[in-house]
């Protein structure tokens, strides 16, 4: 089969499709990317994939959106492909319409979050709805990462078939690694003994970094503890600018801002503690990252990271958008290096079993006919 992939942005192809990419490659299948042109697609081409700029963009712009969609319907006229693999909610909606009135044969749409569970004016939520229950009906096959928004999808009739597949990671990449933590903690200036909290995502209001600044911030001192934040703030990325968080929490020489990197797994493998107090998850990667390599995990009790994390078992999850839980949270684990670990290693066991992305990845071919 011809197979075209389509995202919004570089990021999301390279973090999130390459890894499907390589899979229904190996099986036979020609692949295309499609997303907004980044620097970061690079990646993809170098190892072959021909992948196709357009003017896709993240935003209800009705002009952008407009150009993003003939693009789209001209690009699928051309290609002509078997199937068309929709991803994110504003991308995924214009390339299932697009890949209808191109005559595509087969529509695939993977959900990694919905715009209407999501906290925002009551209008964006409503009008999220009705796309996601204008394109449902214009899917063969429909899947979500979450358990629960694959309920919510059949529930609201979105699509009857809908089904989750589910978030992986590779454990061949992201597995506990002694020589790494002890190379990166050399080459930064980190004591052995200090306790590492690290935070892996984009710089963005509903990560939840307002809150884990200040919890951070009220981490009584005299615990040898630091936070690392790992990630940027991408071009395409909309709301509150976080800089004036960082500057109000004073942390000093116990916040390290790493900014984008590529070795995350030897960053994982040398901290202590991951934490991701977001307002709103798909099912998050980066959780599923540290689960295998070891880490206990903080997190929120919403919809995604309470399927990964097990309360009290392999991690804590705190209501979201609250300050003092998470640092209550924080000062459990910074203070008790047994139960982090036996936390840690319960959550590479879960990791093991539920989020192997060779799992994973035969669930998604076997779901796309591929």
């Amino acid at each position: 089969m011809k197979i075209v992939e389509i995202t919004n942005v570089d990021f999301a192809l390279r973090h999130f499709l390459l890894p499907l990419m390589r899979g229904l490659r190996a099986r036979g299948h020609e692949v295309i990317g499609a997303s907004a042109e980044g620097p970061l697609l690079a990646v993809a081409r170098d190892e072959g994939f021909r992948v196709v700029g357009l003017p896709l963009a993240r935003s209800l712009n009705p002009i952008a959106q407009w150009r993003a969609f003939h693009a789209l319907v001209r690009f699928l006229r051309a290609e002509r492909p078997d199937l068309v693999h929709g991803h994110m909610p504003i991308s995924g909606f214009l390339a299932r319409i697009a890949a209808r009135i191109a005559g595509v044969p087969k529509v695939a749409y993977t959900c990694h979050g919905f715009l209407f569970n999501q906290p925002g004016p009551l209008l964006r939520r409503a009008v999220s709805f009705l796309m996601e229950l204008t394109a449902g009906q214009l899917t063969h096959i429909y899947m979500t990462v979450s358990t629960e928004e694959a309920e919510d999808a059949r529930r609201l009739r979105i699509h009857s078939q809908a089904t989750a597949i589910g978030n992986g990671r590779s454990p061949a990449i992201f597995h506990p690694d002694a020589l790494a933590r002890a190379h990166i903690r050399a080459t930064l200036g980190v004591a052995p003994d200090t306790v590492v909290i690290i935070a892996v995502s984009r710089l963005v209001r509903h990560k939840g970094y307002p809150e884990l600044l200040a919890a951070m911030a009220q981490l009584d001192p005299l615990i040898n503890a630091e936070l690392w934040v790992v990630g940027e703030r991408l071009p395409s990325d909309h709301g509150e600018d976080m800089e004036p968080h960082f500057a109000r929490a004073n942390l000093g020489p116990r916040l390290r801002r790493l900014g984008y990197r590529t070795d995350i797994p030897a960053l994982l493998a040398a901290a202590d503690i991951f934490a991701l107090p977001s307002h709103f998850e798909g099912l998050p990667m980066s959780i599923i990252e540290a689960m295998l390599t070891g880490l206990p995990v903080i997190s929120t009790n919403i919809s995604g990271p309470r399927e990964q994390v097990i309360h009290n078992e392999t991690g804590i999850l705190v209501p979201p958008a609250t300050i003092t839980p998470l640092a209550e949270a924080l000062h459990r684990l910074a203070t008790d290096a047994p139960l982090r670990t036996r936390m840690g290693e319960a959550g590479r066991t879960r990791a093991l079993a539920q989020f192997d992305e060779a799992i994973v990845l035969a669930r998604t071919l076997d779901l796309l006919g591929a």
